[in-house]
């Protein structure tokens, strides 16, 4: 069996050519663009596979711009031609959308019936049903429905021409609006619900998360995640007899945008909003009381499409990089049923899954690695821009997500960390962004590894700006349970402490001849504040605290500083074995590294929490006072789950105290 798909490099066709290599047999073809061949490499590099097969073409060109003799060679040969490639974005102009989605079909068709493929796979999308309202099934089409925007006409526009002009078997599928992976939370591009993400941090770090917000109902929406409409496609693309039908790749209960809105707000940590006047109270109104222009999610839409509405939208909201088009389209007026669909993937386990049990990992995703704001700040733009930073600990947490956001800032970042392959993963997923960035495997707690390491980079680099000390080790354990492990304490000094400053002192030869540097130093609100439980892990962050502390005095004079981050718990993989923490307050890997952007920016001394200072003060000034407290927070948190037979306090006591001093390692 042999597929050709278009769009493979896009969102949705990745993800179904991995489900083609997971789950089914034959050489894959692929459509790409001259200049495309570099992503679609790193792609089969990553799948690690040769069963997937370049072929260069045009999506505007007659044919898809494929050479006549593979075309010859391969007719008959193609039992499956996916076409995937086209504009899913409300904001592209007219004349793109009619180029590529209606221009670009034209042209697939033209090369499946060239190829005499065995069945044409059109991906359209629930938009082809414009303004339909009521319950569009999967046997409607041209229902006279309003198309009020070139992406609407377009997507039925492209259908219509399967629909009617193919003269090979066709299937369509309709999907609705598509997000990223529900396990990993992958996306690839801003759209959909994406534009409203920057809205919810900016809410988060502005405001209260218990504070709620006057909201307007909106009506209906429906999103999808991506791996369900792959999986679903690949189903369903080889079911026998189901040619000539539609499905619609849509989550079969309707979803209210305003419930959509509150729970990407809930896993942003940001407030929700609250809606007085909904369909509760509008509904009671009888439709032939109320036309449908004057029905409340009518006269919205009316109202946001209008010339002076884009305007103020544009100089408001657009600001925040939410696009004035996008509101006029923010809910369906019709619903969509699925029951063919559903039929069909009857017995695959291929479901649509509750949103609130994965918006958590978009949210995650986004904040990671899609949020574009530090671009637009213009002070760390200039700061950053050309300058190399070592960081630590790269391939994960902190490190990870910091290298991202100095790569969009236009810095060079190095990564360095024990495992090379997810350090390569990284450095692929900031060279698919635009950016430039080097990996370098080191073991940091094997000190001749870090004097090679640093003899090599002296070697590959002319100037080393700045060093992010982030690769650390926590243990959390009691000194009773440590009293024959005296290695705990051996292995945090070795990476946390010794590891730190040896890659520092490497590097100085290379800040001194340059004319400076600096160093942050990711450390721990523990240092402050002395959790029990943790004696080995504060006390080798706090040695580095106090080495940087008297040799800042030393390297001023070169032009060396250092800033020290106390940072507090982190959602990170390296507190991910202490299950205590899964129900914790944490700031997550996104927000640590915003402090680590400030660090490297404004280059303070020290980065502190308003809990982290307090417990500073508390240790000078009432120091029995607070080791009572500590004390107390010593019986609560035991050394082991319950689930071991240790005795503790409630769970209830726990999640108490660990609200009231947020942010402590407990």
């Amino acid at each position: 069996m042999a597929y050709f798909v278009t769009g493979a490099t896009g969102f949705i066709g990745r993800n179904l050519l991995g489900e083609l290599l997971n789950n089914r047999d034959g050489e894959i073809f692929v459509l790409v663009r001259r200049g495309s061949r570099r992503k679609i490499e790193r792609l089969i590099r990553q799948w690690d596979t040769d069963r997937v097969t370049p072929v260069v073409g045009d999506l505007q060109a007659d044919n898809l711009g494929v050479d006549t003799a593979w075309i010859a060679d391969h007719r008959g040969d193609i039992d499956h031609f996916f076409h995937l490639a086209a504009i899913y974005d409300m904001t592209a102009s007219d004349e793109a959308n009619e180029m590529l989605n209606v221009g670009g079909t034209r042209a697939a068709l033209s090369l499946a019936e060239a190829l005499d493929a065995g069945c044409f796979h059109q991906v359209s999308s629930v938009a082809a049903a414009g303004e339909f309202r009521g319950r569009f099934d999967e046997s409607m089409f041209d229902e006279g429905q309003e198309l009020l925007s070139a992406y609407h006409r377009t997507k039925f526009e492209s259908e219509r021409i399967v629909r009617d002009e193919a003269t090979v078997p066709w299937r369509v599928y309709r999907p609705a609006i598509v997000l990223g992976h529900s396990e990993t939370g992958a996306m690839d591009k801003i759209d959909g619900p994406y534009y409203f993400f920057p809205l919810f941090k900016r809410m988060r770090d502005a405001l209260p998360g218990a504070l709620p917000l006057l909201g307007v109902d909106l009506g209906n929406t429906n999103v999808v995640p991506v791996d369900y409409v792959a999986r679903a496609m690949d189903h369903l693309a080889h079911l026998p007899g189901r040619d000539g039908e539609a499905f619609h790749l849509v989550n079969p209960k309707p979803q209210n945008t305003v419930g959509m809105v509150n729970t990407f707000a809930a896993a942003a940590g940001a407030p929700k909003f609250a809606v007085p006047v909904d369909r509760s109270v509008t509904d009671l109104v009888p439709t032939y009381l109320l036309p449908r222009a004057l029905q409340p999610s009518s006269l919205l839409g009316t109202v946001v499409r209008s010339g002076p509405a884009q305007f103020a939208l544009r100089q408001t909201v657009g600001r925040l990089g939410i696009p004035p088009e996008v509101l006029a389209h923010v809910s369906f007026p019709g619903t969509f049923s699925s029951y063919a669909t559903e039929e069909a993937l009857a017995g695959s386990g291929i479901s649509v899954p509750e949103l609130d049990t994965y918006a958590a990992n978009l949210w995650t995703y986004w904040e990671q690695f899609l949020d574009d704001s530090i671009k637009s700040d213009r002070s760390v733009v200039k700061e950053l821009s050309g300058k190399t930073v070592v960081i630590t600990g790269a391939s994960s947490g902190i490190g990870l997500v910091t290298a991202v956001k100095v790569a969009k800032a236009g810095g060079i970042p190095i990564l360095v960390a024990r495992g090379l392959d997810k350090l390569e993963a990284t450095k692929d997923l900031i060279e698919g962004q635009g950016g430039t960035a080097y990996a370098y495997g080191c073991d940091l707690s094997d000190l001749d590894a870090i004097d090679a390491l640093t003899k090599q980079l002296g070697d590959d680099f002319d100037h080393i700006d700045f060093i992010v000390n982030n690769a650390g080790r926590s243990i959390r354990r009691s000194l009773k349970l440590s009293e024959d492990r005296f290695h705990d304490f051996e292995r945090t000094m070795q990476l946390n402490y010794f590891g730190a400053i040896r890659l520092v002192i490497g590097l100085l030869p290379t800040m001194r001849a340059q004319g400076g540097g600096h160093i942050v130093n990711v450390s721990s609100i523990g240092v402050q504040t002395n959790p029990p439980r943790f004696s080995a892990y504060v006390a080798s962050k706090a040695a580095l605290d106090s080495w940087s502390n008297v040799v800042s005095s030393e390297l001023v004079g070169d032009g060396i500083s250092f800033t020290g981050i106390h940072m507090p718990l982190v959602r990170t993989p390296m507190i991910a074995p202490t299950k205590l923490y899964d129900r914790f307050p944490t700031i997550s890997p996104g927000q640590a590294a915003d402090k680590v952007i400030t660090a490297l920016v404004d280059r303070p001394h020290e980065i502190n929490t308003a809990l982290g200072n307090l417990g500073s003060v508390a240790h000078t000034v009432t120091p029995k006072l607070a080791f009572r407290i500590l004390h107390l927070a010593y019986q609560v948190f035991p050394d082991s789950a319950a689930a071991r037979g240790d005795q503790g306090r409630s769970e209830s006591e726990q999640i108490l105290l660990a609200r009231v001093l947020k942010g402590v390692h407990w």
